[in-house]
């Protein structure tokens, strides 16, 4: 069973790392990228993500005098039907601090894992292998699925 196949009918919490990725057009992901932003846009399957990928999309940007890449970024985010962007609350909160004492996590990567258990997401798209020790949620890499 092919990746997309496997996301059918489910909730991805998509990373920053992928979604940069795809903006940007990076060579080696685009292809399998080109294929789940298209297989989203369908309806296939749908995006989830925090806030916290906004303001790490937007940092790069914002640095370098970007405005259009910045408001691409807001666009897809802010604006997409098939992306939905959450916010952070205290349940967010309460579950990213006991990620962090459970998986010694950075404050950002277990925001991002929280809202996605939180949001009741079922696969976790990222290209950070250091989250592939997390038992809570499936945590699928870019890097598993390029031919």
């Amino acid at each position: 069973m092919g990746l997309i196949e496997r996301l059918t009918n489910k909730v991805v919490f998509l990373d920053t790392a992928p979604l940069i990725y795809y903006m940007e057009e990076n060579h080696t992901y685009m292809p399998l990228l080109r294929n789940l932003f298209a297989a989203n846009n369908n309806g296939d399957f749908i995006f989830k993500t925090s806030l916290v990928t906004l303001i790490e999309v937007l940092v790069y940007p914002l640095r370098h005098n970007e405005q259009i890449l910045a408001e691409q970024y807001q666009e897809i985010l802010c604006n997409s039907a098939s992306i939905d962007i959450l916010n952070i609350d205290i349940e967010i909160a309460l579950k990213t601090a006991w990620l962090r004492a459970k998986y010694a996590l950075k404050t950002p990567d277990a925001i991002q894992l929280a809202t996605a258990l939180i949001s009741s997401s079922d696969f976790f798209l990222t290209n950070d292998v250091r989250l592939k020790n997390i038992d809570e949620i499936e945590v699928l890499t870019l890097d598993d699925h390029i031919t």
